[in-house]
């Protein structure tokens, strides 16, 4: 695998809904980093196995990957709590794993050219795919906010979705991301935690920027 040298390398592991993406956009942009997040890659096979069950075994998830494109991963319907539950019992399998992690070897370590590098939130970012990485957050945040803010998002898809629902799929989705055998999500100790419960976006943003831009220009 080609390596790119010279370049930034950001390693984000969180729970569900505790607002690493967001953050992890936010940096990226900042940064002009090149942004991934493995989770979505997850979703989009289980989407794929719940739109084409007929077709849906290895060498079809094979062949989807392969042809991969960053802008597959925006489809709106990867959020719904149908994929992500689905998504979260698909991580569990060995095969798929692998090739999911070859996919995001590569562009951790060879993004795109016009960027200075590469951020990657996921479960098992900070100690499986980028285990050298420049810097390593842990995200996190209460149980009753993250129900919160995935409930605001799956309310614009879903109408009839109720709070009561999100929290229990989110319990679900964290006894399964924990506790699973292969890569479970877990806080290495040097990763930088941080609890977003009572804070704003900016005020996440301003934290990581901080901690980044010290080492940087040291």
């Amino acid at each position: 695998m080609i390596k790119r040298k010279n370049i930034i390398k950001i390693a984000i592991d969180s729970p569900a809904a505790a607002g690493a993406g967001t953050l992890a956009k936010a940096i990226s942009k900042h940064y002009n980093l090149f942004y991934l997040d493995t989770g979505k890659i997850y979703r989009m096979i289980a989407y794929l196995k719940i739109r084409f069950p007929e077709k849906f075994n290895q060498k079809f998830i094979k062949t989807k990957i392969k042809n991969l494109k960053v802008e597959d991963l925006t489809n709106k319907s990867l959020l719904s709590d149908e994929v992500g539950t689905e998504a979260s019992i698909i991580s569990k399998v060995k095969k798929t794993r692998k090739l999911v992690h070859s996919f995001q070897l590569n562009f951790a370590y060879n993004p795109p050219k016009k960027y200075k590098g590469s951020c990657l939130d996921g479960r098992d970012i900070t100690y499986n795919i980028i285990p050298d990485a420049d810097f390593k957050f842990y995200i996190t945040a209460n149980l009753k906010t993250r129900a919160i803010r995935r409930y605001k998002e799956l309310k614009v898809l879903n109408k009839k979705i109720s709070l009561q629902e999100v929290l229990k799929s989110i319990k679900k989705r964290d006894k399964s991301d924990f506790n699973r055998k292969v890569s479970p999500l877990k806080k290495t100790k040097d990763s930088v935690l941080l609890n977003t419960s009572k804070l704003t976006k900016r005020a996440c943003f301003l934290k990581i920027k901080k901690i980044i831009d010290k080492k940087i220009k040291t």
